[in-house]
């Protein structure tokens, strides 16, 4: 049998028809393929976004503060406890005359200057008043039932019914008669659901605690 051999540029025209029609072909394919892979019916996509009912990750409950800032207050007569001892107890009477009572809140003072007296939370004031007695007086009502009272006060700066927050300047730390030797000071009540307690022992406490 006779063999024919292809010239060169025959060979040369073959392989590039061949090549061509082989790039085509991929191209064909991989296009199916790509076109099928993102189809629109496939996917669901989102409208919004994915944080929008997420809710805060902050603790907002708030803390009682002390309801002075004045850093080197200090307390000069303590609230009378049952369970402290003799010498607690005994810097937890006052004699007023000729009658000794037990204190019923905390007396802070120690500073020849008057200081500001604070809100410990946020609440309403839904008292001030003057008494001969105890001197200037603002009752506050907090969340939780929870009632604050401060009393020998010089100044006040708030009045009934007001909507305060916590840290509110309410006064000026003064005098009473009830407790002259005290000099300048602040008188502390606090009453929780109707008990009045020792309020060194609520403050930096959260009120979801108490």
């Amino acid at each position: 049998m006779k063999k024919y051999r292809l010239k060169k540029p025959a060979v040369i025209l073959l392989g590039s028809i061949s090549l061509i029609a082989f790039l085509g072909t991929m191209f064909v394919v991989e296009k199916s393929f790509f076109e099928s892979a993102i189809d629109e019916r496939e996917f669901d996509y989102v409208s919004q976004t994915i944080f929008e009912d997420d809710m805060p990750v902050v603790n907002t409950t708030p803390t009682i503060i002390r309801p002075y800032t004045n850093t080197n207050v200090k307390i000069v007569k303590d609230f009378y406890d049952y369970q402290a001892d003799e010498e607690k107890q005994q810097n937890s009477i006052i004699y007023y005359e000729s009658t000794y009572l037990q204190n019923s809140g905390i007396s802070y003072g120690g500073v020849e200057e008057t200081f500001e007296v604070v809100a410990i939370l946020d609440g309403t004031v839904t008292s001030v008043k003057e008494d001969n007695t105890l001197g200037k007086i603002v009752e506050v009502r907090h969340s939780n039932d929870m009632i604050s009272v401060y009393q020998s006060l010089s100044e006040v700066t708030v009045k009934e019914n007001d909507e305060i927050k916590q840290g509110t300047i309410i006064g000026k730390s003064g005098s009473s008669n009830i407790s002259k030797e005290l000099n300048n000071h602040l008188h502390f009540e606090l009453i929780i659901k109707g008990q009045i307690v020792n309020p060194e022992n609520y403050y930096d406490k959260k009120v979801d605690e108490l």
